[in-house]
């Protein structure tokens, strides 16, 4: 029989289960067969492969069929768990242990077998966890990074896809609302749920067997968190997602359904034509664009860098930064320059202390954008820039445009004007050489450290993600 992708060992048991269901020996098969009994024991523990001729004798000997002969379904708990060992061991994971194999003998137990494999599923979790380490997962964010900067940062497919949807749960004009998400959802199949349990590794959990989304407190109805995070959650199922095989796929799928609760919270036609009408009355605004759709500052920022280089020409970039200078969100086309480390990554790195990112935390004002322009090794930007908080801290959200495009914006007139020469590290990152002199050898500092060189990276199928406590928090609900 010609090799057609079945599993010879999943061949072997469905076999030898149909064999034992008539009460068969191995030597009585083989007698009505026309093949010694050892050679179907070579067949059943998946050591040989069967000709299509001896299959078809196999089945009328056991009153089956050929095609439930070659199903690629365990036939019981027993014979799963059987296989699931034997392709534990084959792994290269396993065999570079220098270990035995186990042999599994009938008078094995059901919760042996178990816990063998519970060992090997540890033994394949760690080794996934040692490939992901802090260093891949920098180079694997700096790779999509200039991959969709290489696009615009513009993902039509998934344009099309939110405007589909939206049209379809009725929604027209103006700034998304919580009822029309909640449309979207039923029309998936979902039930939006709140509850104050939720797995604090998890933004929002998603119930398939029972057609729930459960979302936290703080995005009931008249927080902007509810459209956001529930569209975020029904973007895995509209884009087909599955379980992340590694952190390249893990962000990959993190910027899609971010880019997909965008395209919903501030949709393509709506949008371009706001911002196409304030260029062309020469008012361009984060606030006003912001204030349009019912959005974030740092949600129409971003969604700005979808939109203003694919359908005005314009590029620009986009920075959030906490109050330490670390940036923790970047995008750029503008060839502003940023600080990065070997690995070209931008996340972590601190700004230029020139930069209006840094310079606004000193501003007593904080309620207005601020603007300024800045002269830098590659040419002069203009940027507005707006500071926050949330429970990690302050940040300030900056949105900037080369010197002349900096005409289209409002706040173009500022007088505020810096003059950054970083990378050199006499800009802002080195003492003048006065104060050098002056407290060299006489002070002692302690460097604190980027935090993100110590961060772990998460466990589980999903990065981040504690799976116990989210199977945990399930069988809680799903009886509710």
């Amino acid at each position: 029989m010609a090799s057609s992708g079945i599993h010879l060992t999943t061949l072997g048991h469905r076999i030898r289960h149909h064999r034992l269901e008539k009460g068969f020996t191995l030597d009585e098969l083989g007698a009505l067969v026309g093949v010694a009994g050892s050679q179907l024991s070579l067949i059943e523990n998946g050591k040989r492969e069967p000709k299509l001729s001896l299959l078809q004798a196999i089945a009328h000997a056991t009153s089956t069929e050929v095609t439930d002969l070659i199903s690629g379904e365990p036939p019981n708990r027993r014979a799963a768990l059987e296989i699931e060992l034997e392709r534990a061991q084959e792994s290269p994971v396993f065999r570079q242990l220098g270990v035995a194999p186990v042999r599994v003998t009938k008078g094995m137990s059901d919760e042996t077998i178990e816990s063998v494999l519970g060992l090997h599923r540890e033994l394949q979790r760690r080794e996934r966890e040692a490939i992901a380490t802090p260093e891949e997962a920098r180079r694997a964010n700096t790779e999509m990074r200039l991959r969709m900067r290489a696009q615009n940062n513009y993902l039509p497919e998934i344009e099309k896809l939110a405007e589909k949807h939206l049209k379809a749960a009725g929604h027209v004009q103006g700034a998304l609302t919580h009822r029309t998400v909640s449309i979207m959802a039923e029309k998936l199949g979902f039930e939006l749920i709140y509850v104050n349990d939720l797995p604090h590794s998890t933004r929002s959990v998603t119930d398939l067997e029972n057609g729930r989304i459960y979302l936290p407190p703080a995005s009931i109805p008249g927080g902007h968190g509810l459209r956001s995070m529930a569209l975020q959650a029904m973007a895995h199922r509209y884009l087909g997602h599955t379980p992340p095989t590694d952190y390249a796929d893990f962000l990959q799928q993190r910027l899609e359904i971010n880019y997909f609760a965008a395209c919903c919270l501030m949709p393509e036609t709506a949008a371009v034509a706001f911002l196409q009408q304030a260029k062309k009355d020469r008012n361009l605004a984060v606030e006003d664009f912001r204030d349009a759709f019912g959005v974030t500052h740092e949600g129409a920022g971003m969604r700005m860098t979808n939109l203003l280089t694919q359908h005005l020409g314009m590029s620009l970039h986009f920075l959030r930064v906490d109050a330490t200078g670390a940036i923790t969100r970047v995008y750029e086309n503008d060839d502003l320059p940023l600080p990065m480390d070997v690995t070209g990554a931008v996340e972590g790195q601190r700004v230029c202390r020139k930069f209006q990112a840094r310079a606004a935390f000193t501003q007593q004002n904080r309620t207005t954008e601020h603007h300024q322009y800045t002269d830098t090794p590659s040419g002069t930007f203009w940027c507005s820039t707006q500071t926050g908080a949330s429970t990690d801290g302050e940040f300030s959200i900056t949105v900037g445009v080369p010197f002349d495009d900096a005409r289209w914006w409002r706040g173009r007139e500022t007088s505020d004007r810096a003059v950054s020469t970083c990378p050199d590290e006499s800009c802002c990152r080195r003492p003048s050489a006065e104060l050098t002199e002056r407290w060299n050898g006489r002070a002692w500092p302690s460097a604190r450290v980027h935090t993100h060189m110590f961060s772990p990276l998460p466990r589980g199928a999903f990065p981040g993600v504690d799976d116990n406590e989210v199977y945990n928090f399930l069988g809680r609900h799903a009886s509710e």
